[in-house]
């Protein structure tokens, strides 16, 4: 415990220069946990520097130096996952007096994540109807949490109207009496509720206005986004949410739907969820917009009908942009990524075939100067060259008739007389090696760096496949003497690719 204490005085106190100027930060400052939306203030004390400045590497919110040498920060509501609950910040502190005097230090601070309430816009009116069982649902768009809160809704009993229910959904249903719907059409009721989030249990009022309809009124139809005019891709998927009510009563409606200038629109793309609640969800595909048109613009008719055949509706116009095919573009990459390294991959094999036939025919070069020499003599005036090759165990003097003779007996490979020269096949080996490295290191690479299809849709691709090429297309392969017959497998091997380059990716 000793030992810990000693710690966080070192911590809090500081970095020092040569010349003993400090700054100093009390150390409860950095043992305590501070909350979102919190606003911090830290006293420094400088000691002799003339400047000091706080930076962070990535942005915290609001902070930095005050006039009067107070650090402050307001921890934004977003820095802490409610799953999380706490999180450490780091700030980098820099003192100074001129340019050659500068000191810098780390400060930790912990904050904690801060539960907000629930948040209630003002509700749309509740009209009802007299002896109609009136169901209220309570758009979702107008409810929410800031901390993405799962939320329940909590009746007040003494709030509600006699025989009115609230679900925990926000279900709201009422069936009014005849003197409560007469008692609605000069004193409107409101209906007080709890929105509660959890598992936090914050909790926050609201209310809803209930209204007596007097006439058949046209229903409500409400699309989010409320925007007029959209722009998507092709390949985007666009989410329009329709929310449908009726003054004269919600169960009022009779249908709703949609009308599409362009007939290619599906029907199924509406989809109703609830009798007052609809989905529009569309994805034109990459046919929908030829490339010589580049884009395509269609108008959208979102409408209600009620039992009386009242009729309210909203127009929408969506441009459709063309949009290049991603899926046919990266399957045709990975078709490209994959018969580039097969045929590499063939070809490394090749060459490790050719390799060992030629360690096989090195071999037998250097076994044939054991068992061969070679007689060179000189007989008076004149002179000659005796091919008798002797075994190695045999006489070593050769006897000649007349003259003065010179007799010279020594030995040479056989390689350099009969057959290939051992030094060829060894220069052979050499290329063959060096054109096996230089393609498998190539190979490594270029499957290691296009494994992702994302990696695959940049510019460089083509060109690395050039440079893969290159290196398979080496010239020196000619004096390898390999056999242009040489037969390849036709059914390209995921399981030799993968042995060959560890890094291939199959997808």
């Amino acid at each position: 415990m000793k030992s810990f204490w000693i710690f966080l005085v070192l911590a809090s106190l500081t970095f020092t220069q040569a010349f003993g100027q400090e700054i100093f930060i009390a150390p409860e400052y950095l043992q305590k946990w501070y909350a979102e939306g919190e606003n911090i203030k830290i006293p420094i004390r400088k000691n002799g520097w003339s400047k000091i400045w706080v930076e962070a590497d990535i942005n915290f919110g609001e902070f930095g130096i005050d006039s009067t040498d107070n650090f402050y920060w307001k921890p934004g509501f977003n820095l802490v996952d409610r799953i999380e609950k706490q999180k450490e910040f780091t700030f980098n502190f820099f003192a100074s007096n001129n340019e050659t005097q500068k000191v810098q230090r780390n400060i930790t601070l912990k904050v904690s994540h801060q539960n907000r309430a629930p948040v209630v816009e003002e509700l749309p009116v509740f009209y009802v109807k007299q002896a109609t069982l009136n169901t209220y649902q309570i758009p979702a768009d107008y409810v929410s949490d800031p901390d993405g809160d799962p939320i329940v809704f909590k009746s007040i009993v003494s709030e509600m109207p006699e025989d009115a229910t609230l679900s925990s959904q926000g279900l709201l249903t009422w069936k009014p009496s005849k003197s409560q719907f007469n008692g609605l059409k000069n004193n409107p009721q409101f209906v007080t509720f709890i929105v509660q989030d959890q598992p936090e249990k914050a909790e926050t009022k609201a209310r809803i206005k209930i209204a007596q309809t007097q006439q058949d009124l046209p229903p409500e139809i409400l699309v989010v986004p409320a925007d007029t005019f959209l722009t998507i891709k092709e390949d985007e998927t666009i989410n329009l949410k329709l929310y449908l009510s009726d003054p004269n009563g919600d169960d009022n409606i009779r249908s709703s739907g949609f009308v599409a200038t362009d007939l290619r629109v599906p029907k199924t793309a509406f989809q109703e969820n609830t009798l007052l609640q609809n989905e529009f969800i569309w994805t034109p595909g990459y046919e929908f917009v030829n490339e010589s048109q580049k884009q395509i613009e269609v108008q959208f008719t979102f409408f209600v009908l009620d039992k009386s055949n009242n009729r309210s509706q909203k127009r929408l116009k969506i441009r459709v942009l063309d949009a290049e095919n991603l899926i046919e573009k990266d399957a045709l990459q990975y078709m490209k990524y994959k018969s580039t390294l097969w045929s590499a991959a063939q070809l490394i094999t090749i060459l490790d075939q050719t390799q060992k036939q030629l360690n096989v025919d090195y071999k037998k070069a250097r076994k044939g100067k054991k068992h061969r020499s070679i007689l060179n003599a000189s007989l008076g005036a004149v002179t000659g060259v005796s091919p008798l090759a002797f075994e190695a165990d045999q006489a070593k003097v050769v006897s000649s008739i007349g003259g003065t003779t010179v007799l010279t007996l020594g030995t040479l490979e056989a390689t350099e007389v009969i057959g290939r020269s051992k030094e060829a096949i060894l220069e052979k080996i050499k290329i063959d090696i060096e054109l096996r490295n230089k393609v498998q290191s190539v190979g490594d690479e270029f499957a290691k760096k296009y494994a992702l299809k994302s990696a695959r849709r940049n510019i460089d691709f083509e060109k690395d496949i050039d440079k893969l090429r290159a290196a398979m297309n080496d010239q020196r392969l000619v004096l390898l003497e390999i056999d242009a017959q040489e037969k390849r497998q036709n059914k390209e091997d995921l399981k030799l690719l993968k042995k060959t380059f560890i890094d291939f990716a199959e997808e």
